[in-house]
């Protein structure tokens, strides 16, 4: 019986001096990685991890892979996702925000048009107010059973808080600007396989 692989953490600056020898895959939704992403990183977000194994394990047989996300939270569920089909892995300490904080740079897309990008945990918060605020002004305004809908939504947070899990997050990222296009999943793959 084998012991399961342990992801080895990496800080900014370490990442940033092996960067050429990495192969970086981000996994992040496709509007969070267009608003900026490490150096030559990838993108396969977190649902689609499971279908780009084969592609995963074979560049993970050529050169280290590293998972990044926004904060660690998304890389470290890919590389225990990773771990358990036997590919060895490495996550960002701090994910791209602290990339970015460190000031080390981002690369964007020349088209992108980062105005229109919010961050998963941006998305998150503003849909929790908007539902928030929504929940109490219905109480208010129409009935009190209303303000259940607030009271469910502060138990999800506190939840997401004590698990480091985001339902809100997983139902965020199943909408059409957050989803890669078939095309573009599949592009990835092939430049994966090409490393």
């Amino acid at each position: 019986m084998t012991s399961p692989l342990t992801p080895v953490v990496l800080g900014t600056d370490q990442a940033r001096t092996r960067l050429d020898e990495l192969t970086v895959i981000d996994v992040r939704t496709p509007a969070e990685y267009a608003s900026g992403h490490l150096p030559g990183a990838l993108n396969i977000p977190l649902d689609h991890i499971r279908r780009a194994l084969p592609e995963i394990r074979n560049a993970a047989e050529r050169a280290e892979v590293l998972v990044v996300c926004a904060s660690g939270a998304r890389s470290e569920t890919a590389c225990e996702l990773l771990a358990e089909q036997g590919i060895p892995t490495a996550t960002l300490a701090g994910g791209t925000s602290a990339w970015a904080a460190e000031g080390h740079a981002l690369d964007r897309p020349a088209a992108c048009d980062t105005r229109a990008r919010w961050s998963m945990e941006r998305q998150v918060r503003f849909t929790a107010g908007a539902v928030v605020l929504l929940g109490l002004l219905l109480g208010l305004l129409v009935h009190p059973a209303f303000q259940l809908l607030s009271a469910g939504v502060a138990g999800g947070l506190v939840f997401s808080a004590l698990t480091n899990t985001c339902g809100m997050a997983v139902v965020l990222a199943k909408l059409p600007h957050n989803r890669p296009r078939a095309a573009d999943l599949d592009t990835v793959l092939a430049a994966l396989r090409s490393r």
